[in-house]
């Protein structure tokens, strides 16, 4: 949470670290009873504003205002949760009721107070509420209640004294804590830090997600197929799942058998896996640039923004495609990292840039391939590339970088997915050696074999 510091204070950003938690049966039946405490506060707060508008009252939405009906209720009502984490569930609704209301304010008829219960809610706990020390962590329970320790599951990234809040959550059959921090910007020695006037242009794409172009000739080619191939092996293994299964599924309203409650939990534990490796794949890709950049002390990203093609209606496959780029999230990992970095990020309008030379500013049809080709000057790149160089002349004050073909770094996102080493086979591949499970990994060539004349050699028979 945001606090008041002294100016003469370093800066400092917010950033998240997502840890599971070791437990027993009982810390996890107490635990998941949070969640549900947690969800009885908001429901109780949907059904005292209902009671309002039934009786036309204004509705109950600021945050002090709920904080003094949650102490009118007294102690003792909402089980072991304590009054930090009620407060919590409290601030999370009066922000989404104000969210609404501006949104509402400005023309959006789309947008939705909030009126819909929830089994669990995820409780925040802020700074002096909880004790973390290493991977032990405290979480706060009412008064009279057992203490309630836990184990996080791994070393996390931040030191315990700028640790400012912790949040537990239940996602996909799991329990986690989300640990946020306050983290210093990067200081750099004198002479090393990113210049403001170096300006590098980043083009988002789905085979490469970042293409970056900058000056002195120098750019960066993040590739993204091995995230491409999780995309398509997730999709050809959620297909199968859901033939296999077909016949089990139950009619609307039922509640169906044991057998297809589990194959569900199963589902979405395999779509949270998923999800976490394409963010993980994503945060690499990340920063790869940030660190291409800060090398060349580049102080400026200008980032064409692509999601005005979202909403086109391109066909079954490529909306498929559009779906699974999660551009908005490689936009925010970006931002983040760069913020982290002390580098300055601006959104462009990136229309016509992989169609546009960047020396003669011909106009020049879209290539099929990848390759770039000018018929008027004779200028040839990548086309994302050029893409990017386009998008770094469209920033106010910015130069359009020359380009040359020996200064591409190549860098790959998604080292830790299953399949792309030889030594982590993906399961869900096609077998392909006989009754061998999983990928083959690098196709090794055949040994030569000796020929005589035109036949083919046969191994001759063994002599005892």
């Amino acid at each position: 949470m945001p606090r008041h510091r002294d100016q003469r204070s370093p800066t400092v950003v917010y950033r998240t670290a997502r840890s599971g938690l070791r437990l027993t049966r009982g810390q996890r039946r107490r635990l998941l009873g949070l969640l549900v405490s947690a969800g009885d506060v908001w429901a109780c707060v949907l059904e005292l504003n209902a009671w309002r508008r039934s009786r036309q009252d204004a509705p109950l939405a600021g945050y002090p205002a709920l904080c003094r009906e949650l102490a009118a209720a007294g102690p003792g009502c909402f089980g072991e949760l304590d009054t930090a984490g009620a407060r919590s569930v409290l601030r999370r609704y009066s922000d989404a009721w104000f969210a609404a209301a501006a949104r509402r304010k400005k023309g959006d008829a789309s947008a939705r107070f909030p009126r819909r219960r929830r089994k669990m809610m995820s409780v925040r706990w802020y700074h002096g509420t909880f004790a973390l020390e290493g991977r032990r962590l405290r979480i706060p329970v009412a008064r009279g209640c057992p203490p309630l320790p836990v184990r996080l599951d791994r070393d996390l990234p931040y030191p315990p004294g700028q640790v400012r809040s912790v949040t537990l959550l239940y996602d996909a059959g799991r329990l986690w804590a989300d640990v946020t921090a306050e983290v210093p910007v990067t200081v750099y020695p004198p002479g090393a830090e990113p210049d403001p006037g170096r300006v590098a242009g980043v083009d988002l794409g789905i085979i490469h997600p970042y293409a970056v172009a900058g000056p002195g000739g120098q750019a960066l080619l993040v590739s993204g197929r091995a995230v491409r191939a999780e995309h398509h092996l997730h999709l050809k293994d959620t297909k199968a799942r859901q033939r296999a299964t077909a016949r089990r599924a139950p009619n609307p309203g039922q509640r169906g058998s044991r057998r297809w409650r589990h194959h569900r939990r199963r589902q979405r534990i395999v779509e949270a896996r998923h999800r976490r490796r394409v963010r993980q794949a994503q945060h690499e890709a990340a920063i790869a640039v940030i660190s291409w950049a800060t090398a060349r002390r580049i102080g400026t990203l200008a980032v064409g923004d692509p999601r005005g093609v979202l909403n086109l209606a391109a066909g079954r496959r490529h909306n498929q495609r559009t779906r699974n780029w999660r551009v908005g999230h490689l936009i925010t990992v970006l931002r983040d990292k760069a913020e982290l970095a002390g580098i300055t990020l601006a959104l462009l309008d990136e229309r016509g840039t992989s169609s546009t030379c960047p020396a003669c500013r011909a106009r020049v049809p879209k290539p099929c391939g990848r390759v770039f080709c000018c018929p008027s000057c004779g200028l040839g790149g990548h086309r994302d590339v050029i893409a990017a160089a386009n998008i770094a002349g469209r920033l106010p004050g910015g130069i359009t970088p020359a380009l040359t073909a020996a200064g591409v770094t190549h860098r790959r996102a998604g080292n830790h997915l299953p399949g792309v080493s030889p030594a982590r086979r993906d399961p869900r591949r096609r077998p392909h050696h006989g009754d061998a499970r999983g990928s083959p990994g690098r196709h090794l060539p055949a040994p030569p074999a000796a020929t005589a004349g035109r036949g083919v050699a046969r191994p001759t028979a063994r002599t005892s």
